[in-house]
């Protein structure tokens, strides 16, 4: 005998139930924004649960806020902890990777997903540690969410923000109101920041940026006119050699004329003009051996990466860089600081034994390196953080001293390793022009995987010279410069090296 079970009719309270999640990186007010939530909702007659559930770290801390709201009633409702896929109303991201995030994660359904996010980057751990360009790619994160979402709202809410004098969650929280995605009025929502009784004026005024922003869209930027770049600046003595060498440089190919004078503004500002002197000289050299019949690309293409090795990264180049009028504008504007605050700077430095003995004078730099226990010596004295305050005048003179030693770099031992390193690879690149044009272009851009100083240039210099060793396999092939441009693109994709071992593993297959 079969027993026929009665079905329960599901409540229709829980239709009622609305379902909000805020996606937020550590430190813009994902918790602000959330308390607001869940307090104008209470005011408006709501019986609201608010949770957060924190992520992996990563741009100081991804967090998940969950709300879940629904009228008052004589029953009290049981309230999810955290966000299910398909099963979000309204998603809130406050970074462009953040509605990435949320779509790949089922948060965003195109049947009922209201998704409003910020279109502007703070940038994630991989990110910054990939050796090359690392940025993820935040067009095909738009064509996603315009796919995804029933309805797509999308904004620097970040800039709104700040020009109001405020911070994110504001902004975020009037684009909420103005997409009409939760049924109160406006009013409720700025009662809800008045009763916050912090920043009310700033808030409010970025609450009305973002809710216009919801509501009619944001105007395209005017495009601003390209700046000229800015004019080197010295005795007069010494700006007559420098119209002499943009005199050399604008008589060179039309085709390697703008990146010549790139990098001779570069080496001069890291150097001299008699820096820059040799620069142009070194550039003539393969200009000499180059033709107009491949558009004189392997000149243009050595104009930049010339100019790179010259100028490469030291202890002396980062202290003058970190000492300059300019960063300390710079640093000033973004903080939004008036003549009357102090602005407190802490610089954070761990100089290995390395860096030390590539200060030397050259021969005796030479004999510390090959010697262990003086380099065992120097470790212990200096590797270890240091945090330079230069706000104040003893560290700032500090830096500033180092910055200003441009006239003994030329004697360091660091400037004798990085002068033999460039000629070398200009002198392994230039080998194989005769017979591959190409594959000569693509050993000059292998200069791009040095960069940085310390573990940084170490890592880089290692790459390097596992690329440019893998030539001698490839040499006669068809598809080397092709080739080399693979082995390159994979030394930069990971900073493990693992994506460079496979490809170099490859190459040795058609050996």
């Amino acid at each position: 005998m079969n027993m026929v079970l009665p079905q329960k009719t599901p409540d229709a309270r829980v239709g009622q139930i609305i379902k909000l999640a805020v996606m937020a990186v550590g430190g813009q007010g994902g918790g602000v924004l959330t308390s607001w939530i869940e307090s104008m909702a209470r005011a408006q007659g709501y019986v609201c649960q608010a949770t957060s559930v924190a992520g992996v770290a990563q741009r100081t801390g991804a967090t998940i806020y969950y709300v879940e709201m629904t009228p008052k009633s004589e029953l009290e409702p049981v309230f999810a902890l955290a966000p299910a896929g398909g099963d979000v109303d309204i998603l809130i991201a406050s970074e462009m990777m953040e509605v990435g995030r949320a779509v790949m994660r089922g948060f965003v359904t195109p049947d009922r997903t209201v998704l409003i996010g910020s279109t502007h980057r703070s940038l994630a751990v991989s990110e910054k540690m990939a050796p090359g360009d690392g940025i993820a790619d935040a067009d095909e994160v738009r064509a996603a969410a315009e796919i995804a979402a029933q309805q797509l709202i999308l904004a620097d809410m970040d800039k709104l923000a700040v020009e109001q004098g405020s911070v994110i969650s504001s902004s975020l929280f009037g684009a909420l109101a103005g997409a009409d995605a939760l049924p109160f009025p406006r009013e409720a929502f700025e009662d809800a920041i008045k009763a916050s009784g912090k920043g009310v004026e700033a808030s409010l005024r970025a609450f009305a940026a973002g809710y216009d922003a919801a509501r009619h869209g944001v105007a395209a930027p005017e495009q601003e006119a390209v700046k000229p770049a800015p004019a080197l600046q010295g005795p007069a003595k010494e700006m007559r050699k420098w119209e002499g060498l943009v005199a050399r440089a604008q008589a060179m190919p039309a085709p390697v004329q703008e990146m010549a004078l790139h990098g001779l503004m570069k080496v001069v500002d890291f150097q001299n003009c008699a820096y820059g002197t040799v620069y142009l000289d070194r550039l003539d050299g393969v200009v000499a051996q180059d033709d107009s019949a491949h558009d004189f690309l392997l000149s243009a293409t050595a104009a930049k990466y010339i100019a790179t090795a010259m100028a490469y990264d030291d202890i002396i180049r980062v202290a003058d860089l970190k000492t300059r009028q300019p960063r300390m504008e710079r640093i000033w504007n973004e903080m939004g600081a008036k003549s009357a605050n102090l602005v407190e700077l802490t610089e954070f430095f761990h100089p290995r034994a390395e860096e030390v003995a590539s200060l030397m004078p050259a021969k005796m730099g030479a004999a510390w390196e090959s010697n262990p226990k003086r380099m065992a010596l120097l470790n212990r004295l200096f590797n270890k953080g240091r945090r330079l305050r230069t706000h104040t005048l003893r560290s700032f003179l500090m830096l500033h001293f180092l910055g200003g030693l441009k006239g003994y770099r030329l004697q360091t031992r660091r400037h004798q390793v990085e002068v033999a390193h460039l000629e070398a690879w200009l002198r392994d690149s230039l080998s194989v022009l005769k017979d591959d044009y190409t594959l000569a272009v693509e050993l000059l851009k292998n200069r791009r995987l040095v960069k940085g100083y310390s573990d940084t240039h170490a890592r880089g210099l290692t790459k390097f010279g596992t690329v440019m060793g893998a030539a001698a396999l490839l040499k006669g092939r068809t598809d080397a410069a092709d080739w080399m441009n693979r082995l390159r693109e994979a030394a930069l994709q990971d900073p493990d090296g693992k994506t460079l071992e496979g490809a170099i593993q490859t190459v040795r297959s058609f050996v």
